[in-house]
């Protein structure tokens, strides 16, 4: 029984160290010596409203460069994305991969419902053309 207790702080430790390299093995980059080609040429399709494209890239397999196509991504409201990109550091090559970036000319744009006033005029003659005007087909009036 007295062996579960220094088990558990092992396996705990443990657990707590993967944790805090986790982030750090998201941040490696890649430097090659192999220029990109340059980027192809992709027609941006039609986005929904609330979509904003992130254009293809070269990336780089172990061995070769290969294309990885442009898609939609979700909008992020305040910013914008900066793509993929390669950037020549001495004599090699390093891919920074695409981020968002708070876009400074950002101007947030409430949305105005349009109310419609309870007294206007162009409503209220639209009512008074329907009820009682004696307009109509002129049948079960009275006449």
């Amino acid at each position: 029984m007295t062996l579960h207790r220094p088990l558990k702080k092992i396996l705990l430790a443990a657990l707590l160290t993967a944790a805090a390299v986790a982030p750090a093995l998201a941040q490696i980059s890649i430097n090659i010596n192999v220029a990109p080609p340059q980027p192809r040429y992709e027609e941006v399709p039609v986005l929904a409203p609330a979509q904003v494209w992130a254009p293809g890239y070269w990336a780089w397999t172990g061995e070769r460069h290969v294309w990885v196509r442009g898609h939609a991504i979700m909008q992020r409201e305040g910013y914008r994305w900066a793509p993929d990109r390669w950037e020549q550091q001495g004599n090699g090559y390093q891919r920074h991969a695409g981020y968002w970036v708070r876009d400074t000319q950002y101007v947030m744009v409430k949305d105005k419902k349009n109310k419609k006033d309870k007294h206007d005029k162009y409503d209220r003659q639209d009512r008074d053309d329907d009820h009682g005007q004696g307009k109509g087909h002129g049948k079960g009036h009275g006449r």
